[in-house]
Formats: structure tokens, C-alpha cells, sequence
């Protein structure tokens, strides 16, 4: 019959030792993002230094909209130190899920594709399409349909913008729609008097007129662009970006987007910005818009 050898006292105890330390070890090496955080008092944003989502001021500094929502969200959780990296545009959701940094948050839009690969956050801002005109608006311009109801107006467009496409959309007559090669190129032509108005993004009109050096045109508010047909304006939602397997982290930061929304602070930071009330979210949620129900 085979001996069956019975582990000693001090055997067993050393065995259950070990055991313990690997399931402590085990549990650090499981650390979640929003833990470390937390427990470390700093955090990394991927940026892409654009203004005026996130950028390097003249002094350095990093700020943007964007820096600044974050840190107002987390300094009331201990959160002291918020470090950045800059890099492309393109490269800020492959930097994300690289763990280059722990949150994108540089004017990202939400989009269903983007949503297969990374968690947003509930929309913070909606960017749609503004226009410029001439100070004073002498034509009344505050919608794409005031365009297409006066004959006599010619708008401007970046070939191949959204902001173009949505204007032919609404109805505005390829006849009656100049592009132009790029961004500077199409305000010049209304600086020209080559146009009477000129379609961007409302960030991008918003960047432009910060230029103390721009006189004599002024953005036309309010404005409403092109309406689809479940009768939301046409817009992007911008907001942050989490890895997929950072949902505790996005959920902590939506709970303090909705106390900064209600108690003033996220309407403080866009006016910092130049945001209107133009560009206040809406009331849907990051779900709601990856589904496509905006």
C-alpha cells in the first residue's frame, strides 16, 4: 500500500505564506488605471496641441479647454498633477490604447467607429457649423436656410469640409457655394468681399476671431445649420476617451461631469474658451450617440 506523506506544520504554514504573497502580488499587478490615479495623485493626457482643445501657450504651459475640464474634474478627488503628451491627431487613439497616456482629451469626436475602440465619455460640447460674416451681419444670415432664401448671397467653404456638405444638404445651390483649398483660403475670400459668408466649424470660427488682428467680420449668432430629419442639427459631440478597460475611470469621470454641468463649472470653462450656448451639449449620452440615436 502506498505511503501518502502528510505535510508537516511548518511546511503547511510556509505553503499558506506563499500563497498569500502571490494573491497580494497578484492583486497589485491588477491595479486598475482608475486606482493608480488616485493613489499616485497624477494622470497623462495624450493632446494633439491644437487650440483650443489642448495646446502649449506661449509661456510652455499646456491649456485648452480640454486640460482644463480635466483638471477641475479630478483635483477634488487628490488629483494635483496632470502630466501631457503631445502628439498627431491621428495617432491619439493608437496612443491611448498603447497606454502612452491614461485619457485622450484633445477635441475628439464621438463617432460610432471611434466606439468600437475606445470608451467616451458623455459629451461635453456640440460642435456644429458656424459661419462668419461681415460685422454688423448687413444680410441677416443666421441659418443655412436665410442662405438659400436670398439669391444674392454667395458662401464660402474649405473643399471638402463637413461644414460644406452639410450647407448642400440644407439646400444651398453648388452655383452659389465657393471652395476654397484650405482654411486661410477661405477666410481670405471673405475678407476679399469674394463671399458674403464662409462655413467652418464653430471651434475653427472661434479660433480665427481670437486673432486680435482680424477687424470687420464677426461670427453670426445664433445660427442653425443644416436639420436632419429627425430633427437634430446636424453636429459632432466632443468629449474624452478611456481604454475599454478603463470603465471605472470613464463612469468616476461622467459622475463629475454631471456636478460640473449643474453647478456652473463646465459652463465657466467653455466661456473661458469662447463657447456659446451654441455649443452646450445636449442631453444624451455616450451610448445614445455610439448607437447613432443622435
Amino acid at each position: 500500500m502506498p505511503r501518502v506523506r502528510l505535510l508537516s506544520r511548518r511546511r503547511l504554514v510556509g505553503c499558506v505564506a506563499l500563497g498569500i504573497g502571490a494573491m497580494r502580488n497578484g492583486a497589485a499587478f491588477a491595479e486598475t488605471t482608475r486606482e493608480r490615479i488616485l493613489r499616485d495623485h497624477k494622470l497623462t493626457l495624450g493632446i494633439h496641441n491644437s487650440s483650443p482643445w489642448g495646446f502649449r501657450g506661449a509661456d510652455g504651459q499646456v491649456t485648452g479647454f480640454h486640460p482644463d475640464l480635466v483638471r477641475a474634474a479630478f483635483a477634488p478627488l487628490g488629483v494635483t498633477s496632470v502630466e501631457f503628451t503631445v502628439t498627431d491627431f491621428g495617432a491619439l487613439i493608437p496612443g491611448l490604447v498603447a497606454n502612452r497616456f491614461d485619457i485622450v482629451a484633445s477635441g475628439l469626436g464621438i463617432t460610432p467607429a471611434r466606439c468600437q475602440v475606445v470608451a467616451f465619455s458623455d459629451p461635453d460640447l456640440s460642435i456644429g457649423d458656424a459661419i462668419i460674416v461681415k460685422a454688423g451681419n448687413p444680410l441677416n444670415l443666421h441659418s443655412y436656410a436665410d442662405i438659400v432664401a436670398n439669391p444674392a448671397v454667395k458662401l464660402g467653404a474649405s473643399r471638402g469640409s463637413a461644414n460644406g456638405k452639410n450647407a448642400q444638404l440644407a439646400g444651398v445651390p453648388e452655383s452659389r457655394m465657393l471652395l476654397f483649398q484650405n482654411t486661410e483660403a477661405t477666410f481670405a475670400a471673405l475678407q476679399a468681399g469674394r463671399v458674403d459668408a464662409i462655413t467652418f466649424s464653430s471651434p475653427t470660427a472661434i479660433g480665427l476671431l481670437k486673432d486680435p488682428n482680424v477687424t470687420g467680420i464677426e461670427r453670426a449668432l445664433p445660427f442653425r445649420g443644416h436639420v436632419k430629419p429627425n430633427g437634430r442639427e446636424a453636429a459632432l459631440y466632443s468629449a474624452l476617451a478611456f481604454r475599454q478597460t478603463d470603465l471605472d475611470l470613464r463612469d468616476l469621470y461622467d459622475k463629475r461631469l454631471a456636478e460640473m454641468k449643474a453647478d456652473g463649472t463646465l459652463a465657466k470653462l467653455m466661456g473661458g474658451y469662447g463657447f456659446s450656448e451654441a455649443e452646450k451639449a445636449p442631453d444624451l449620452t455616450q451610448r445614445q450617440i455610439c448607437g447613432g440615436e443622435d
